[in-house]
């Protein structure tokens, strides 16, 4: 008992969860603490297969339901050490969720009157108080932990209704448990015999966390499963939940158990986190196991329909058939009959009951404790205890930066607890090189908050504390700024002017891009005094999820979907009409109309792909007395028209057919699929306002909508055949934005092969950093969202490169240098050195590896970093401000400022030569510049502010006139890019024009 206290008297000031996987020595104990990837995931110190020995994994399922719905639960045992390991297990099931209410689990007879206790609660009694606990209070959930029964209170009038897991989920979960290995001793009979305790105890120990890791993983993925739809109807702007379309995208039978949870605090606590966008285990796992379809829909926001893949797959699920029916008020929903699902337990009826690869690990042995606790005694140990870890540190390799971070901060708390505040904010100060997930935020602003007068004073005058300091207590700042509420959608009570009109279709999920919701408020208001009344709203806001739940309810036979794409979707059906291919129904996808034909058997003919279609033309023809009027379709590839009697709806048709037309060629000619998307997102809003208008003007109202058919029209986009032919794809990094946002640097990886990644990381990337510090990654095999917009600080990012392979280095106007992980796409590590902008960061190569990094900031200073230790080798403060770049060749430094050019030496930083502005304007400044290696001599590129010429300079003689290219049409050059490595150099120029999109001209630079 005695060693215990001792233990835990160590460890009471150290948080476990800072640890790699260690091992602690300290006579005669050893303790053990496992290495975890994610920082905010709980400590595992216990085994969490014991509730699956004690109950079936339909039994664990609803008691999980229990938590997760808030009910008033009490766990009952005749062993007191089993009530806490089976509520602790269950708390750690549901993580990342939380539990918000009353957690005790053992609770003695003197305070059993606490389960009166009207709220909810989680608690645990001796099984001797069984019959008192559930005779005298109502609507408690009873669970015999002995004998693996679920029961309710005997005072209920009637039985609970505890809804069952969702049954995808549920079923995905029971699969797991079956297949894992319980029991210890049948892992026994596969490993041979042993006579070694020790060797005995490591594999028992090596089993159970390999199965602890398997259980993690199988919640972890049951909660995914549960709430991974959650985000699609989420607004991040708004921070707006749409509940109630989202309970309408629930099975039927799955609807009652997420009522209740969406009412719960735990929900609720949820929804802030992923409001906040916060990368937790949920957002990880969810990120991993997301689809191709889905990473494409980050991209482009259309309305939600099944792919062609999911039709097929869902007509061999019946579960599918009745997960997918929409609950919403359509006229014949009523007269539908369900296929009857599997038995589902709708009540707390009772269920009858009829090593992997050792770890790397590393050990750190603390010093020992010598009595009695005297303050001699005390500081003697922690003397030894900084010692320690100080001789740790400088003898670690400068690779191994995350058990580093750990002693840091092991070194920074003792030095706390000697009273050396000074040292342990410089411990703390270096977690930013090693592992910034660790960092104490909370204890720093403390620390910094009852730091004597004098000591802050000394803080202040070493500058890297004084921006650790400044930098917690302004994150303390934003965090007090931070709205963390979460509204619920609802229709609008009263009329709207243009700008509430924005915001409630925002919330509502059906449209984000401003200018589009401008539009569809001019087609709403057509006639009227421009705002829009709520009955109006309502009727739109209806129809467009009537629509939207229709198309989810298209099954289309298997002889039609074998004809159209895996990723294609009915986007809107017609009603039956006579054409001149047969009798059917006109359905409309992204790529092409078809007729889905009637008769004995549902069939397939192709009216037109949109990038084929040559003529679209409304008329009439005659039958007997009457008009009927006709939509007639012309392509390229057929010599017939095709003809369709549509009648009242030929006018909609028309309109929706030529906007997906000119949204296609668009799309074509600038190589961009968002033209398409947006194009779909026109046509369906058209549909919804003739729906919901129904009067003589709705045509006239959709009509405002038409708007790449208006362009078309009006002013043709024509590209440049020079562009048309060099284009490849274009993509859009705000798609799914409110506003437009200008792409401030971009920056391409390449592609590697890792055998310990996902194959998703070994593809090429593109890197777009936004405004605000945000970035974009994109996967260029797909051009598909790969991370979608993480947050590096709040302000403008201006330079990114590839250090190392698993590093990207992004420097931003907070004059921080952020370094990324590219296996984790997360931001671990910082540099602080800089005081001013960060502008530009190189890296130097030798024999093809990465040797030095080298960034500069607009005050002028240039900082030499050692890659794999973060340290600074040397620093050079240029005799000049405004540096915006720099580019290394032959050992040598340039550095573009605004009035000249400066070359220094890289290993002692010596000016060598400075190249002076040389024209005339002095108002003008230099913009750009890049090196180029002739055969005999050094080419100089550069280019001035405000000027369309580009001025090259021989090296050798800078006092010759620069030869200058004069570039038309042009108001200055912006940035230069060598793109091709061979001997006939080719320089890429991107040039400016004050009224035209930017350019970008081509030039040889022996021509």
């Amino acid at each position: 008992m005695l060693i215990f206290q001792t233990s835990y008297y160590v460890f009471s000031y150290f948080p476990l969860f800072l640890f790699q996987f260690s091992v602690f020595n300290m006579k005669p104990l050893q303790i053990i603490i496992p290495s975890r990837e994610d920082p905010d995931s709980p400590i595992i110190d216990l085994d969490l297969h014991l509730p699956l020995l004690c109950f079936k994994p339909e039994q664990v399922l609803q008691i999980m339901t229990c938590i997760l719905t808030e009910q008033r639960i009490v766990f009952f045992s005749s062993d007191w050490a089993l009530l806490t390991l089976i509520a602790e297990c269950f708390m750690l099931y549901l993580h990342p969720l939380q539990w918000q209410h009353t957690f005790v689990p053992l609770l003695s007879r003197q305070m059993l009157d606490f389960v009166m206790a009207p709220t909810s609660f989680l608690m645990g009694c001796h099984i001797d108080h069984f019959e008192e606990v559930s005779t005298e209070t109502e609507e408690l959930i009873l669970i015999n932990i002995d004998n693996g029964d679920i029961t309710h209170s005997k005072m209920a009038e009637e039985e609970l209704e505890i809804p069952d897991v969702p049954a995808q989920a549920a079923e995905t979960f029971i699969k797991r448990v079956e297949s894992l290995q319980l029991h210890y001793d049948l892992e026994l009979c596969h490993i041979r015999a042993s006579t070694d305790l020790g060797e005995l105890q490591m594999r028992r120990r090596a089993w159970q966390q390999k199965l602890n890791t398997e259980v993690q993983q199988m919640t972890l993925q049951l909660i995914v499963n549960i709430f991974r739809e959650v985000k699609d109807h989420l607004n991040y702007e708004h921070r707006v939940f749409n509940s109630e379309e989202f309970l309408k995208t629930r099975a039927t039978g799955d609807q009652p158990f997420y009522k209740k949870v969406l009412e719960t605090y735990m929900f609720h606590s949820f929804l802030k986190a992923r409001l906040n966008r916060k990368m937790d285990a949920f957002a990880r796992l969810e990120l991993s196991t997301q689809s191709e379809e889905d990473r494409l829909n980050l991209m482009f926001h259309t309305p939600r329909r099944l792919t062609m893949e999911k039709m097929a797959s869902k007509r061999f699920n019946p579960q599918y058939m009745i997960s997918r029916r929409m609950v919403i008020s359509m006229p014949n929903l009523q007269d539908i009959k369900l296929p009857e699902g599997p038995a589902r337990n709708s009540s707390l009826r009772r269920i009858e009951t009829s090593v992997g690869k050792g770890r790397m690990f590393s050990t750190f042995k603390i010093p020992e404790i010598h009595f009695p606790l005297m303050f001699q005694c005390v500081h003697s140990y922690y003397t030894d205890f900084f010692n320690h870890l100080s001789k740790a540190i400088n003898t670690l390799p400068p690779d191994n930066s995350a058990l580093l971070a750990r002693y840091f901060y092991l070194r920074g708390l003792i030095s706390l607890m000697q009273g050396k505040l000074l040292n342990a904010l410089s411990d703390f100060q270096n977690l930013d090189k090693t592992d910034l997930r660790i960092f104490p935020t909370d204890l720093v602003r403390k620390i910094v908050e009852t730091m004597p007068p004098s000591e802050r004073l000394q803080a202040d005058r070493k500058p890297e504390l004084k921006k650790l300091i400044s930098r917690v207590m302004e994150k303390q700042r934003e965090v007090m700024k931070i709205d963390d509420h979460v509204k619920n959608f609802e229709l609008p009570k009263t009329h709207m002017q243009l700008d509430d009109f924005v915001k409630r279709i925002q919330e509502s999920g059906i449209v984000k891009d401003i200018d589009t919701i401008h539009r569809l408020f001019d087609a709403l208001t057509v006639g009227h005094q421009k705002q829009i009344d709520p009955e109006t709203f309502r009727d739109f806001y209806n129809y467009w999820k009537e629509t939207e739940a229709e198309a989810q309810e298209v099954n289309l036979p298997p002889t039609v979907i074998e004809h159209l794409d895996k990723n294609e979707c009915v986007y809107k059906l017609s009603c039956s009409v006579k054409t001149n291919y047969g009798v059917g129904k006109i359905a409309l996808t992204q790529k092409r109309l078809f007729l889905l034909t009637e008769g004995g058997r549902p069939g397939y003919v192709q009216i037109a792909a949109f990038r084929d279609i040559e003529d679209v033309k409304s008329t009439t023809v005659a039958f007997l007395l009457l008009r009927i009027p006709t939509l007639r379709i012309k392509t390229l590839s057929k010599k017939e028209v095709f003809e369709a009697n549509l009648k009242t709806e030929c006018d909609l048709w028309y309109l929706i057919v030529k906007e997906m037309w000119a949204g296609k060629k668009m799309a074509d000619d600038h190589k961009d699929p968002q033209y398409i998307q947006q194009a779909l997102t026109n046509v369906l809003l058209m549909d919804a306002v003739v729906g919901a208008l129904q009067s003589s003007k709705t045509i006239y109202a959709a009509s405002k909508l038409s708007y790449f058919d208006r362009m078309k029209n009006e002013v043709p986009m024509m590209v440049p055949k020079t562009t048309s032919e060099t284009l490849k794809h274009k993509i859009n990094p705000s798609a799914g934005e409110t506003f437009p946002q200008a792409i401030d640097v971009l920056l391409y990886t390449p592609g590697h092969l890792d055998p310990s990644e996902r194959p998703g990381n070994a593809h090429p990337k593109l890197w777009c950093a936004l405004n605000e510090g945000k970035v974009v990654v994109f996967d260029a095999s797909s051009w598909s969202i790969q991370q979608h917009c993480f947050k590096m600080g709040r302000s403008k990012l201006t330079c990114m490169i590839m250090v190392e392979q698993s590093h990207v280095w992004i420097g931003s106007q907070d004059s921080i240098i952020y370094i990324i992980n590219t296996h984790s796409m997360s931001c671990n590590k910082q540099l602080n050195d800089h005081r001013s902008d960060v502008t530009d960061i190189i890296v130097e190569k030798k024999n093809g590896i990465p040797s030095e990094a080298y960034s500069s900031s607009l005050d002028g200073t240039v900082i030499a970093w050692n890659i794999s230790t973060l340290k600074v080798n040397r620093v050079f403060q240029l005799p000049c401000q405004n540096l915006t770049s720099i580019k290394l060749h032959n050992d040598q430094l340039w550095c573009c400022t605004g009035s000249c050019i400066l070359v220094a030496s890289t290993r002692e930083f010596q000016l060598q030569m400075k190249i002076e502005h040389h024209l005339k304007d002095v108002s003008s400044y230099f913009l750009c510049f890049q090196l180029f290696p002739e055969v005999l001599h050094l080419n100089l590129w550069a280019s001035y502010s405000g000027s369309s010429d580009l001025y090259i300079w021989n090296t050798k003689d800078f006092s010759s006139t620069p030869q200058k290219i004069h570039l038309q049409d042009c108001s200055e050059i912006t940035c230069m890019i060598r793109v091709k490595n061979q001997v006939r150099h080719i320089w890429t120029v991107f040039t400016c024009l004050p009224h035209e999109i930017g350019k970008l001209s081509v030039y040889s630079t022996l021509g």
